[in-house]
Parts: C-alpha cells; structure tokens; sequence
C-alpha cells in the first residue's frame, strides 16, 4: 500500500505533499477540509511512505496508530465476519447493510465508517467489500505489523502530528519515545474517543482544536 502512495505521487507529480493517514480509511471525510493534501490509506502507510522517501513529504500527520509491531484486536475479525455475510447476502442497499452490521458492532458512526468500504460490484450492482475478504483474513495476522524496525535504518525529520484517542490503546504514553526516534518533530495531541477517531468525533477533528493543530502542522 505504501508503494500505491508513492506511485500515486509519483505518477500525479505532487511535490512535497503533506500525508495523513488513519486505520485503513481513504480519509475522504478530510479531503474537503485539506483539500492539497493526500489522503494515506493507513497511519502506518503514511508514516512508512514518510520513512523510504523522507525528503519526499512536507508534512505527516498520523491518526491513532505508532510505528510498533501490534496486535489487532478481535473486533477485526469479527468485522470481516460481517462483511462476509453483506457479501453473502448479495444487498444492494446501504440500509440493508448496516442491519447486517449491527449483529457486529452496536455504534452507528463505527457502522458508517465500516461500511464506507464497500463498493457495488459492476454487473450485479451488490455491496461488496473493495478488497477481497479473503485477502484480508489470510493477512490478519501480520496487518498490524511496522515494517522499521528501529530508527538506525530510517527517520523522517519534517513536521508530524500524532493524533490519539483516549480510549484507545494504538498509541499508549509507552510508545513515545519509539516515535520521537523514528519522527523527532513529532507531537501529540488527544481527543476523548476511542481508534475510530474521525467517526466518533468527526466535527472536533476537522473544524475545532484538531483542525487547528493539523492546519499548523501542514502550514509549517
């Protein structure tokens, strides 16, 4: 995925963009607010991309994820599960798809964000999952994976924002100092929510303090 952002840039001629990156999500909801920048599909995509071409990006802003290997927790698989059974299902209507989903997940911005990966397929006009499902099942495993391991073999220098929710366990008070060697211009700010941190408080993120704090960021 990381190569998909960099031929992305590389293929468009953007020169010296700002990458943000969050979970597996395009970020579309920031595109309208940050308009010149890129969206990257995953914090630890973006913050990989920063590292192999540093001299590449302007800014990073990571959204609730740290440069560690870690553990996906089982609400991953349970979501594939009901991802699974939409396909099954063979809807063809959002609302049919999120009666699916809340035998998974009771919250409905977590709903919405899930579902905000499924996409119609050309002949029969059903929901299904962008990428395959069984791509992802056989990847769970090793999804949650950095692939840098320490600092000696990269580092990237330019401005970086890591976004963490309070209620989340991605980027614990521990995990510090392993960003500050891989970004050493990096800060952190919180919000008071959980991993889904653009479902659950997309209007703070976008337009309040995080706004302000992205915004300064990508302006450095």
């Amino acid at each position: 995925m990381a190569d998909d952002v960099q031929e992305f840039i590389r293929v468009h001629n953007i020169k010296l963009p700002a990458l943000i990156g969050h979970s597996m999500y395009d970020f579309s909801a920031a595109e309208e607010f940050l308009s010149t920048e890129i969206p990257g599909r995953g914090a630890k995509v973006a913050m990989t991309v920063a590292l192999r071409s540093p001299k590449s990006l302007r800014a990073l802003v990571s959204v609730d994820n740290a440069p560690i290997d870690a553990n996906l927790p089982s609400d991953f698989r349970k979501y594939l599960d009901g991802m699974r059974e939409i396909e099954a299902a063979e809807v063809k209507k959002q609302a049919e798809a999120d009666q699916i989903l809340r035998k998974y997940e009771d919250a409905l911005p977590i709903r919405q964000f899930l579902m905000t990966n499924l996409v119609k397929a050309p002949h029969s006009g059903s929901l299904r999952l962008r990428i395959p499902i069984k791509t992802l099942m056989s990847s769970l495993n090793n999804m949650a994976d950095f692939p840098f391991k320490s600092s000696d073999e990269a580092r990237y220098k330019g401005p970086t924002l890591f976004v963490r929710g309070t209620r989340s366990h991605y980027v614990a008070d521990d995990v510090l100092p392993v960003i500050g060697q891989f970004f050493p211009k990096f800060t952190v700010r919180d919000m008071d929510c959980g991993h889904w941190v653009i479902s659950e408080q997309p209007e703070a993120f976008l337009q309040g303090k995080m706004g302000f704090h992205i915004n300064l960021i990508l302006l450095c």
